[in-house]
């Protein structure tokens, strides 16, 4: 197929297609070339069929633009109707912490659309191997997004042919990691506590992408299809030659942020229907009494993770959160389980990766593997701050 803009790539071959169907699916998005499309079943060849309105992105992109619009502009007119207002404020303060992570995240995935899979495989490392789990790893640790925008990310690395291990190192390392969240957390909590929250993330990342780097290799688990082999693959060199022959202009950034809009659908409703049950956790559970019940004990951290997984809540409104149950509530190892669970638990994560990947083994393996560490490194913490 032809890539961004220069040399050709290696046709892929496929497990259940034609050839001739695989040529026209696995055009690249760069150029003047159709984008990349994804498939809900086995190389679905049926173009002319009209495809279903997505209800639920729509139905929750309503809801949550009414609740936005009603809390910036008709405020006072609700202010009688007290759940109504509180859920309209809740929604309005959820997006506005949201809406940039999720709109870099968006970028993002229209850029690495643009990207070959033998750039990611090379970047990577190779996905069965420690060092690549550690790359990933260190990926996720340094890009400066929220855990909506990281989500958005991790799910095209899979697309893009980077492990099972990987793409779970990666998203596990990085939902609060970012610069920014990183500065406002030393603040909070101070410096030793954030750096010990650092660490135990990215072993908690590097220890679940091994396991599903292994379970994959036993077979427990399914490969990931869109893996690319490298042949001799120079990475620098064929950037450079590519950069030169892309012409940047704005039409090119509309399209690839076009495409970044239109692939993350499938993400983008989950979040959505996460912030409406978020807002309504907020409006019924007085936050003094969920910081107050959340002591350094074994029903404080069992409490502490029921809570993250049902609240869906962006980094940024999670931090502070975490570092009350540090400061307030004397439980360290509960605010770092505040901060971890949302990734390992959360329904937005699980249901993200079944769409992905296509396999709910894969999904309900992340909190089988993740959860059990954050408990044990949590009720650790908690020890130590006692």
């Amino acid at each position: 197929m032809s890539s961004c803009c220069g040399s050709p790539e290696p046709e892929e071959p496929s497990s259940c297609c034609s050839d001739e169907t695989e040529k026209q699916l696995a055009k690249s998005s760069c150029c003047d070339e159709e984008p990349e499309q994804q498939q809900s079943g086995c190389c679905s060849t049926e173009t002319g069929k009209k495809a279903r309105p997505d209800y639920l992105l729509w139905t929750t992109f309503l809801l949550v633009t009414a609740g936005y619009l009603v809390d910036l502009f008709a405020a006072n007119f609700v202010s009688s109707y007290l759940s109504l207002a509180s859920m309209a404020e809740a929604v309005r303060q959820l997006m506005d912490n949201m809406w940039l992570g999720l709109a870099l995240g968006i970028f993002f995935v229209g850029l690495l659309g643009r990207v070959p899979r033998e750039f990611v495989t090379s970047l990577l490392g190779k996905g069965d191997t420690f060092v690549g789990i550690i790359r990933a790893t260190f990926a996720g640790v340094l890009l400066d997004l929220c855990s909506h925008g990281i989500l958005l990310v991790a799910m095209r690395l899979y697309q893009r042919g980077a492990s099972l291990g990987q793409v779970m190192a990666f998203l596990i390392a990085s939902p609060w990691n970012s610069l920014s969240l990183t500065v406002i957390l030393i603040a909070l909590i101070g410096w030793k506590w954030t750096l010990l929250f650092i660490v135990f993330s990215m072993i908690i990342g590097i220890v679940s992408g091994v396991i599903f780097n292994v379970l994959e290799k036993k077979g427990v688990l399914p490969a990931n299809p869109n893996t690319v082999v490298l042949n001799g693959f120079k990475p620098w060199h064929e950037a450079k030659t590519r950069w030169k022959a892309t012409e940047m202009s704005p039409q090119w950034l509309g399209s690839m942020v076009w495409e970044g809009i239109k692939d993350s659908r499938m993400i983008v409703r989950w979040l959505l229907l996460g912030v409406l049950l978020a807002a309504a956790i907020r409006t019924f559970v007085p936050i003094d009494s969920f910081q107050t019940y959340f002591g350094a004990t074994l029903a404080g951290l069992g409490m502490t993770l029921v809570i993250a997984t049902i609240l869906e809540i962006c980094s940024e409104g999670s931090t502070p959160i975490a570092a009350d149950l540090v400061t307030r509530a004397q439980a360290p190892g509960n605010g770092f389980a505040f901060l971890m669970t949302g990734v390992a638990t959360d329904y937005t994560e699980i249901m993200s990766l079944r769409e992905t990947t296509r396999s709910w083994k894969i999904a309900l393996f992340l909190p089988l593997i993740t959860v059990p560490q954050v408990v044990l490194l949590s009720w650790m913490m908690n020890l130590a701050g006692g």
